[in-house]
């Protein structure tokens, strides 16, 4: 089976941003990954070694999450999920972050949850 060309654009999109983004232990790097029916938010330390190290995460799948999501719009779901990933970033310390959209336009469900984790408390 062949990868969709839209995939490949959006794998090739993220790739050549993260050239140039990378994420540390003060600023680290808030990934976000959106499929079809569910969103993921991670914040990584790319220099710890051996290759990088996840420092806190949300995603709409959590079970603690299942009851206040029900019903939702995805783009709502989104907003909560950032919510919930700025509040875990904060207790882990983490203050500031470098957005990763992972070569999904800066739109929609995306945007959502960025305003969620600011509305957090987080800056980027």
């Amino acid at each position: 089976m062949k990868t969709h060309p839209r995939r490949i654009a959006r794998i090739r999109r993220h790739q050549r941003v993260r050239r140039r983004i990378s994420g540390t232990a003060e600023r680290p790097r808030m990934a976000v990954y959106r499929s079809l029916k569910h969103i993921y938010v991670q914040f990584i330390d790319d220099e710890a070694e051996p290759s990088g190290r996840t420092l806190a995460a949300a995603s709409s799948l959590e079970p603690d999450l299942a009851d206040e999501l029900q019903g939702k719009t995805k783009t709502e779901i989104a907003k909560i999920v950032g919510k919930r990933a700025g509040e875990r970033a904060k207790a882990a310390g983490i203050e500031t972050v470098v957005f990763d959209r992972g070569g999904f336009p800066y739109h929609g469900r995306v945007k959502a949850l960025a305003e969620g984790a600011r509305e957090a408390g987080l800056k980027f």
